[in-house]
Formats: structure tokens, sequence, C-alpha cells
């Protein structure tokens, strides 16, 4: 069972939700909240599986309610929810700790996917905060402007076609699994080039990966 605490300030956003998701085995919802101080209140005394939370409420918003959780309540998976896909929302919601973003016009089934993701220890963002992601982990996007690029070096090695494309959904935040199934490949030959990527890249992990793919211009 996904036990699920809502925190929204609208009414309205917050039965949407609970009427989506009362009819679905595996999923309760065991409480709410109007803001992010009492977000923060009801996860102390409920201690849910997942909190989905909106950034912009009274009080605290959802990106000091994820930093909070983040410090206190590790073992709660945190969920944005939000009508925004600016660059500045998404980027403050992963730097807080966020394990997934979501737009409100999501699908349902793209909601049941974030909320299953999430709750079995993994991360999800919906498609194009994929890419702002990437985005700013290639192009150095993140940097303050005036800030010199880093000095280009030439790759000494080539990629194949492949290995660019698993480049562009490791730094996607893609797994191997979701990899497998965008490339239409099996789960072992994705972990395989994933693999090769980073030893051909000298990378131990995504942000050596990404510092490498900045610094050679990959993307």
């Amino acid at each position: 069972m996904i036990n699920i605490v809502l925190a929204d300030d609208h009414v309205l956003v917050r039965n949407g939700i609970k009427a989506l998701l009362e009819d679905q085995l595996g999923i309760t919802v065991i409480n709410e909240a109007s803001n992010g101080k009492e977000a923060l209140e009801v996860i102390s005394k409920k201690k849910p599986d997942i909190l989905i939370v909106d950034i912009r409420m009274p009080e605290m918003n959802g990106i000091e309610v994820v930093t909070e959780i983040n410090k206190h309540y590790t073992d709660v998976r945190t969920l944005v929810l939000s009508m925004h896909d600016s660059e500045e929302y998404v980027l403050k919601s992963i730097q807080a700790g966020a394990d997934g973003y979501l737009l409100k016009g999501a699908s349902k089934k793209e909601f049941l996917k974030a909320i299953s993701k999430v709750a079995s220890g993994g991360r999800y963002f919906t498609g194009d905060v994929s890419s702002i992601i990437m985005n700013n982990f290639v192009d150095g996007a993140t940097t303050k402007k005036g800030t010199p690029q880093k000095e280009f070096h030439e790759l000494p090695f080539k990629l194949t076609k492949r290995e660019k494309q698993i480049l562009t959904l490791v730094l996607g935040l893609k797994n191997n699994k979701d990899i497998a199934e965008e490339l239409q490949i099996s789960k072992r030959t994705a972990e395989v080039h994933r693999f090769n990527l980073m030893k051909k890249l000298e990378a131990k992990n995504l942000m050596e990966l990404s510092n490498k793919a900045k610094e050679y211009q990959l993307i």
C-alpha cells in the first residue's frame, strides 16, 4: 500500500487528485494539507510514503517543504505536482531533493506511473522537465550569467550513434528500464551501452558524466 499525503492550497485540486486515486488498488490518500507548515505537521504524525506537493503555497512553499523533508524525514518520498514548467522552479525543486516533478496537466496514466516510480525508490520527471534538466547538465545553463564557459577539449574518441542516444537519455535522468523501453532494446543491452559510455568518458557517476559531456561538447 502506498500512503500519500496531498499538500495544495486549492481544495478543488486536492479533491480532484483524491477522486483520481480513490479507485486505484494499492494507493490511498491518508491526509491533506493546505499550506507548507501544515504539510510538515501532518508528515511528522502520519509518516506517509509519498508527499505530493504543489510549489506555490502559503506559509511555506513546496520547495521549502521538500528541503525540510530531506533533512528530517528521509524515508518520505516527494513528488512535486505543479502547473509551472519554468526552468527556475524545476531546478530549485531538484536542488531541494525532489524525487519527481510532474505538471498538473499530465494524464492519469503518467500520474500513476510517476507515483509508482517514486514509491519504488526511483525518480520521475515529465518529458518537458527532463529536457530542462538535460540542457542544464549539458549546456551549463545553471551557471550565472557572465560566467565563462569551460574551455572546449577535443574528444579523444568517437561515440556511436547509439551511445549518443544513451548519453542524452542518461543526462535526462532516465534509468536503464526507461532507456530500454524508449529505444526498444533489452534492459541488459541498455546496461551494457551505459557501462561502455561511462567507461569511455571515464565517469564514475552522473555528475562526472555531465561534466565530461560539457567539456567535450557532446550534445
